[in-house]
C-alpha cells in the first residue's frame, strides 16, 4: 500500500492542540509541543519498505521483458538510484531552516508550502489529488481483475488450461465498487490501526507467491527464458517495441513511488540526531531491500515466460497451476487493495468537503442522517463520495487495461513528485547560487527525469490506444 494510514491529510496542517508541559522532569514531549517521536532506522525502513512494495511489483517482469536482460535491470538500477538521491534531498527539507532545531514540516504539502509557497503549491496540490484519483483507478482495475482471475484459475484447473474460459471484468468492477462505496463511509478509516498491518502481510504473501512461482516455473523450462534487447521484432511491431520500452519506464516508476510520504515517514523519527541524517540511512537500506526484491520478482517472471511474460503477472496466466496457490496471491491482491483505495483517497475526500464546508457553509446538503441515535451519516458525504467511486468505476471500466494506466501513472507522478520538487525545495532551503556546478547538475538531473517522464506518458498512452482498438467498452470478454 502506497499509504499506509498516515496521520496527515495531504495539503492540510495537523490538528493544533495544546498541551501543558510536564513539570516532573519527564521529556514526553517534542520540541513543538508533540508526544515525543521514537522512531529509529529501522522503523523508518519498515515503513518505507511496507509502503513501496505494492501491486506496481506485479508489472515488473513484463517491464524487464520490453527492455531485455542489459536495460531492464539497469533501468531499474537507475531508478533506484534517483529515487534514493531526491529522497535525500527530500529529507534535508522536513525541517525550515536549520537541520537540527528548525520548523518542523508534518506533510510533503507542509515542507512545499515553507519552501515554494505561492503558485507552485497549488500545482503541487493539484498533482497530488491528480494522482491520487489516478491510483483509484488503477485499483478498481487491478482487483477486478484478480478477482475474475480466481474464477479463471479455477475454470483452467478443470479443463486442464484448455477451455477458453473468457469472462467480462465488467462484473468484478461493479462488486469492487460498491464495496468500497460502503467503506468510505467508514468514518476515519484510514486511521485504524491495523490496516498497515494488513496491507503489508497481503502485500508480500502475493510478492513472494510470484516469486515463487516465477522461479518454478524457470526451472520447470529447463533454463532461461528471454533475450539481451528484450520482446523480438515479429512478436510486436518496430513501433509498438518503442512504445513498449518508454511504457516499461513508468511502470518501474510506479512501482518505486513513495515520496509523498517520506515527510510523514521522517515525522516519526526521534532526534537527536537530526532526522535528515536517520531518514537518509533509511532509504539506503529501504531501497536497496526493495531494489533486490524486484530484481528477483521482475527478472524471474521474465526468466520463466519471456516474450511471453505478461502484463500483471499473477493474472496473465503463464502459469494455472497449482490453481489454490494463484487463488491465495490474488485473494490477498484483493483483500490490499480494498484497503488501499480508502486510505489513498481519504485526502481527496477531506480536502473536497472541507473545501465545501468553508464555501458553502449553508449547504443543504450538508447535514447528519441520523439512525435510531447510533449510527449518522453525512448526506453530502454519502452522495460525494458515492459519485467519486462511481466515476472510478465507469472510467476503469472504459479502460481496463493493467500494465497502461500503471505506467501512465508512474509517469505522471514521477517527475513532479519524485524528483521537480525535491529538487527545487533542496535549492531554497540550502540556498544553492543559481548557475553554480551545484544547481546545474540539479537542473540536468530535473530535465532528464523529465525527458524519462514524458516518453513513458507517451508510451502508456499508445499502449491504451491500441488495446482500444480490440477491446469494446462494456462489451468485450477476456
Amino acid at each position: 500500500m502506497k499509504m499506509m494510514g498516515e496521520q496527515q491529510v495531504l495539503g492540510f496542517p495537523p490538528l493544533s492542540i495544546d498541551v501543558q508541559k510536564p513539570t516532573d522532569g519527564l521529556k514526553c514531549f517534542d520540541d513543538d509541543g508533540r508526544i515525543k517521536r521514537t522512531g529509529t532506522v529501522w522503523t523508518g525502513s519498515a515503513h518505507i519498505i511496507t509502503a513501496v512494495i505494492g501491486s506496481g511489483v506485479l508489472s515488473l517482469a513484463w517491464a524487464i521483458g520490453q527492455l531485455g536482460w542489459v536495460a531492464g535491470p539497469a533501468v531499474m538500477l537507475i531508478f533506484a538510484f534517483v529515487i534514493y538521491y531526491t529522497s535525500a534531498l527530500l529529507s534535508d527539507c522536513y525541517r525550515s531552516g536549520d537541520p537540527e532545531t528548525g520548523k518542523r514540516n508534518y506533510t510533503y504539502m507542509d515542507a512545499v508550502h515553507a519552501n515554494l509557497g505561492g503558485v507552485k503549491v497549488k500545482i503541487c496540490g493539484f498533482i497530488q489529488y491528480l494522482n491520487l484519483f489516478g491510483v483509484a483507478i488503477g485499483y478498481t482495475i487491478a482487483a477486478s481483475i484478480s478477482m475474475m482471475a480466481i474464477k479463471k484459475s479455477n475454470c483452467y484447473h478443470k479443463t486442464g488450461g484448455k477451455g477458453p474460459c473468457k469472462m467480462s471484468s465488467n462484473p468484478y468492477m461493479i462488486i469492487f465498487g460498491v464495496v468500497e462505496i460502503m467503506f468510505s463511509q467508514i468514518p476515519d478509516f484510514d486511521q485504524i490501526w491495523w490496516l498497515s498491518i494488513v496491507a503489508a502481510v497481503m502485500s508480500f504473501t502475493y510478492s513472494s507467491i510470484g516469486l515463487a512461482l516465477g522461479v518454478a516455473q524457470t526451472v520447470a523450462n529447463g533454463g532461461i527464458k528471454g533475450s539481451l534487447t528484450g520482446i523480438s521484432i515479429g512478436t510486436v511491431t518496430e513501433t509498438q517495441k518503442i512504445w513498449r520500452s518508454f511504457q516499461a519506464f513508468g511502470d518501474i516508476a510506479f512501482a518505486y513511488s513513495y515520496s509523498i510520504i517520506l515527510i510523514e515517514i521522517q515525522d516519526t523519527i526521534k532526534s537527536p540526531p537530526s532526522e535528515a541524517k536517520t531518514m537518509k540511512k533509511a532509504t539506503v537500506i529501504s531501497v536497496a531491500v526493495t531494489t533486490a526484491f524486484y530484481m528477483l520478482c521482475g527478472c524471474m517472471g521474465y526468466a520463466a515466460f519471456g516474450d511471453e511474460a505478461p502484463g500483471n503477472l499473477l493474472t496473465g496466466f503463464g502459469f494455472y497451476n497449482p490453481y489454490w496457490l494463484l487463488d491465495i496471491a490474488n485473494a490477498a491482491i484483493v483483500i490490499h487493495l480494498v484497503g488501499a483505495y480508502q486510505v489513498y483517497c481519504q485526502p481527496l475526500f477531506a480536502f473536497i468537503e472541507k473545501w465545501t464546508n468553508k464555501s458553502y457553509p449553508n449547504n443543504p446538503l450538508n447535514k447528519q442522517i441520523n439512525f435510531g441515535g447510533k449510527f449518522s451519516l453525512n448526506l453530502f458525504r454519502l452522495i460525494w463520495r458515492s459519485l467519486f467511486v462511481v466515476a472510478t468505476t465507469v472510467i476503469s471500466m472504459l479502460l481496463p487495461f493493467f500494465n497502461d494506466v500503471v505506467g501512465l501513472l508512474g509517469a505522471l507522478g514521477f517527475w513532479p513528485l519524485t524528483v521537480y520538487f525535491p529538487v527545487e525545495m533542496y535549492i531554497v532551503q540550502k540556498k544553492v547560487k543559481k548557475w553554480s556546478t551545484k544547481w546545474v547538475c540539479l537542473q540536468m538531473l530535473s530535465l532528464a527525469c523529465l525527458v524519462i517522464s514524458v516518453a513513458a506518458a507517451v508510451g502508456s498512452v499508445a499502449g491504451v490506444v491500441t488495446d482500444l482498438k480490440v477491446y469494446r467498452p462494456f462489451k468485450s470478454d477476456y
